[in-house]
């Protein structure tokens, strides 16, 4: 409990700080469940990461027209551009000396309907020669249920999270594109991530000025990040084989989604309790794409329901902090659960990685213990994609905790990358997967 009590006092001094910035903001719903079981986290609600945005100079997607569709983004092809603007790129609210464009463009959501969403392509002012430019499609773990929270915003206020990442591959030269890929709802690891990657590239190619039509793209993502990265790669041959993929580097990603669910919905001890807020977060989103099985009213107690509606306009650190050490099978209604739902074990499946191989060169690394997505859930699909011949390099990093590999394991992706879209070639495939790293009954096996 000594890390909770820590945690806790951290969160509630940021608190403190945003809610002198914006009272208003804060505790704003008598609705939500005024305490938690003693054995639960503590964190009464928070205040909301999009109302701090709304206070500042540049509108949000809600509510900035660039972002509007037309009425008739049918008629549009996939990764057709609907507009497009320059925009000013800022570190911690810096500007960064880059020239960086936005483009709107068409794509689909999970049902296969019509959707506009942005991407911006960021192009240092290094000289390219001898071919045209590479591009690193860089998919940010966006993880968030407000738009507020995605890249083509945050890039422009300066909290791009994943900043200090992008930038050696900017030193080299590369492009970088960063698209929103969570769609008009904010869902995560859904199949329509991958279209929406797909399709930031095919705007990338339709718009002659930058110069790219014939670049070769890699894609590099962790976590959130990483399922847009990895279904992109799965969708290419079907959906956009025009794509030139050189290669995809990407980790810390659940594949087995009905075995993610089965972890991170129960209490967990110490640490991996954490991983609670992931299935709080991912069923928020979800009850948007598929309202019919991801129902709160069916499935969740009222003080359940109020948490899913409390998460549905957060981003990924508070949602975090609202969601983790909450066991949501703790707020079932009798009788009821994720895995007692058809509805939703088929929804599960149906997005799950091993759905989709993908036919480009792959580099696909996890912690050998992480605490939100345990190699349990990934080992397993990794195989899968080795036994389907996949141009796989696994390797389960000998590295504790979610957020340290992101920030190692991204040293290697970033090496691996610069090759490819050098015209290196992959090297060879290797399944390193240490398939018994952690004694039986240890958490997250």
């Amino acid at each position: 409990m000594t890390t909770k009590r820590a945690l806790a006092g951290l969160v509630l001094a940021v608190c403190s700080v945003l809610i002198a910035i914006n009272p208003t903001a804060a505790w704003a719903d008598p609705g939500f469940p005024p305490g938690f079981p003693p054995n639960q986290n503590q964190l009464p609600q928070l205040p909301r990461e999009p109302d701090i945005y709304r206070m500042l100079p540049i509108p949000t997607p809600d509510q900035d027209q660039w972002y509007r569709a037309p009425a008739n983004v049918a008629a549009y092809k996939p990764g057709q551009i609907i507009r497009s603007r320059e925009v000013q790129t800022r570190i911690v609210g810096i500007p960064f000396p880059v020239y960086t464009k936005q483009l709107l463009y068409r794509s689909e959501n999970v049902h296969g309907q019509p959707i506009a969403t942005a991407t911006s392509v960021v192009v240092p002012g290094i000289p390219w020669s001898g071919s045209p430019r590479p591009v690193v499609s860089f998919q940010e773990a966006i993880d968030s249920t407000n738009s507020a929270c995605n890249p083509s915003h945050t890039l422009q206020v300066g909290t791009f999270k994943e900043a200090s990442l992008a930038i050696y591959w900017l030193a080299q030269g590369f492009a970088v594109n960063v698209p929103d890929f969570d769609g008009e709802f904010n869902t995560f690891n859904t199949w329509d991530e991958g279209k929406m990657v797909l399709d930031s590239l095919r705007a990338i190619k339709n718009d002659r000025s930058l110069g790219m039509h014939d670049s070769g793209f890699a894609l590099y993502g962790y976590s959130g990040g990483g399922s847009g990265s990895i279904r992109a790669a799965g969708l290419r041959k079907s959906y956009a084989p025009d794509i030139r993929l050189l290669g995809t580097a990407f980790g810390g990603t659940p594949a087995d989604l009905v075995a993610e669910a089965k972890y991170a919905t129960t209490q967990q001890p110490g640490v991996t309790g954490i991983s609670n807020f992931t299935m709080w977060l991912g069923f928020a989103g979800l009850s948007r794409e598929y309202p019919d099985a991801f129902d709160p009213k069916k499935l969740l107690t009222p003080a359940g329901q109020q948490i899913v509606a409390d998460l549905q306009s957060r981003c990924v650190y508070t949602a975090a902090m609202t969601g983790m050490w909450r066991p949501i099978d703790e707020y079932y209604k009798p009788g009821m659960s994720l895995e007692k739902t058809p509805s939703v074990m088929k929804v599960l499946r149906e997005i799950s990685l091993y759905n989709h191989i993908p036919d480009s060169p792959l580099l696909w690394f996890h912690g050998i213990w992480d605490e939100l997505i345990p190699p349990s859930v990934v080992v397993p699909t990794a195989h899968k994609y080795r036994d389907a011949g996949a141009d796989l390099r696994f390797i389960t990093a000998p590295l504790p905790e979610h957020v340290t590999n992101a920030a190692v394991d991204w040293l290697p992706a970033q090496a691996w990358i610069s090759a490819v879209l050098r015209g290196l070639p992959p090297g060879p495939r290797f399944m390193l997967d240490y398939p018994a790293p952690l004694p039986a009954g240890f958490p997250g096996t």
